[in-house]
Parts: structure tokens; C-alpha cells; sequence
């Protein structure tokens, strides 16, 4: 049961950091670094939501 709350939560914050994501992007002059830090948050999560699932 943790395992499958622990993916839920993972989920959320996937999401939350994909919003961030689109309002940086958004933006007339986004900062990349600021992008790239997302993106590598947001793949380290989808990774470990892997991990767990399988």
C-alpha cells in the first residue's frame, strides 16, 4: 500500500512540475536553465515512478 501512495505522490508532483513547466515556456523570454532543471526533475520522477511500478 506505501509503494502504491508513493506513486500517487510522485504523480502529483510529475504534474505539478509539468504546469511549471508550460508557464515557464510561456513566458516571452523563459529561462532555460530554469527549463532544464524542470525537465531533469520531472524525467528523475517519471524514472523512479517506473522503478516503483515494476
Amino acid at each position: 500500500m506505501a509503494r502504491l501512495a508513493r506513486i500517487e505522490s510522485l504523480k502529483h508532483r510529475h504534474s505539478h512540475i509539468d504546469q511549471k513547466i508550460a508557464s515557464e515556456g510561456g513566458r516571452p523570454r523563459p529561462d532555460e536553465r530554469v527549463l532544464m532543471c524542470l525537465k531533469l526533475q520531472k524525467l528523475r520522477i517519471k524514472e523512479e515512478i517506473e522503478r516503483l511500478a515494476s
